[in-house]
């Protein structure tokens, strides 16, 4: 038994063509007030709905907007999504998600998924393997607009949403200097990624402003999750090349560091002093608690869509313009040491 009624079963319940039936429940004006009425009466009656893919060809709309993340292991992702969610809600647009998980492959497989579905718009965070910057130009010039944010395209004139990692990682590499911490090194993100190479130079900046010595061991590739941390950490163990600080990429690689730390049976921030990035829910529930790098996480998201939501219903659409949003600092236990200060 089919669950919902078609244009041709009202049609022949009523004894008129099915064209006589799609144009009375468009409100066409050539249809008589008389018709329409029987018509939405028998739609109603046999549980009438229209088809939403008929309705996207016909009104050239589909009043959906795609988004790809790379992953949903940290908080970050999420929080980001909540703020676009509240943005996509309040517009009368509905959100297509969708996970790379961290392989421009998998990135590109979803783009293409979310051309077919007819999106009108793209937000997206790029992989840790790099850029589909050819995709992403050939989807622009195509008319489906995209806007980056947190993990942007270099090579692609857009909109994006960023903060400003390179001052944040500077800062926070200060403040383990001004703390007294004197070997420091920086647990580094994925090469490919321009936040990656924004928070290494912040690191190096600070650390030749206040002429501390920097060798071939100051900065390890960690990635993204806390395994690589923990890993990177364990390394320095093993090889007796312990830091007294490392300021990490972001908090999953931290926790995966004070893992290590703690497994080795030393104490941060007493032996090792952490910093990481991103403001994880977890900063504040491990111990010690973890200083981290807050980044506005909801403002984000709500900003991206409303660039996007700019581009789709503007004519002609605005210039793409770059948007930098504030971050602070929380400091907390895990890099304050009062015997060094």
């Amino acid at each position: 038994m089919k669950k919902y009624a078609t244009l041709k079963d009202i049609a022949i319940a009523l004894k008129i063509s099915t064209a006589t039936v799609s144009r009375a429940l468009a409100d066409r004006w050539d249809v008589n007030s008389k018709t329409k009425i029987l018509v939405c009466e028998e739609a109603k009656r046999q549980n009438y709905k229209p088809n939403p893919i008929a309705l996207r060809l016909q009104n050239k709309r589909s009043k959906t907007i795609g988004l790809v993340v790379p992953e949903f292991k940290s908080s970050f992702f999420p929080l980001v999504i909540a703020g676009i969610q509240k943005v996509i809600d309040e517009s009368g647009f509905q959100l297509l998600i969708t996970e790379s998980q961290e392989t421009m492959k998998v990135e590109e497989r979803n783009l293409k998924l979310l051309e077919s579905n007819m999106v009108e718009g793209i937000l997206i965070s790029i992989t840790r393997e790099g850029e589909n910057s050819d995709l992403y130009q050939e989807m622009i010039d195509s008319g489906i607009p995209i806007v980056f944010f947190n993990r942007v395209c270099s090579k692609v004139i857009a909109p994006k949403v960023i903060i400003d990692d390179y001052k944040m990682a500077f800062f926070a590499t200060e403040h383990l200097i001004y703390n007294g911490f004197k070997k420091i090194y920086h647990f580094s993100g994925p090469e490919n990624l321009s936040v990656s190479k924004e928070r290494k130079r912040g690191f190096l900046d600070a650390m030749n402003k206040h002429h501390f010595s920097i060798n071939e061991n100051s900065v390890t590739k960690a990635g993204v999750f806390s395994d690589k941390g923990y890993l990177a950490m364990q390394s320095l163990i093993e090889k007796n090349d312990l830091p007294e600080a490392i300021f990490c990429f972001n908090d999953p690689t931290a926790f995966g560091a004070l893992k290590a730390i703690k497994e080795a049976g030393l104490k941060c921030p007493d032996d090792i002093a952490l910093v990481g990035f991103s403001e994880t829910e977890l900063a504040q529930l491990v111990e010690p608690t973890l200083t981290s790098v807050e980044q506005p996480t909801f403002e984000m998201g709500e900003t991206a869509v409303r660039l996007l939501l700019e581009q789709i219903n503007q004519t002609p659409p605005p210039e793409p313009e770059i948007v930098c949003l504030l971050a602070k600092l929380n400091i907390r236990k895990s890099s304050i040491n009062v015997q060094r200060a």
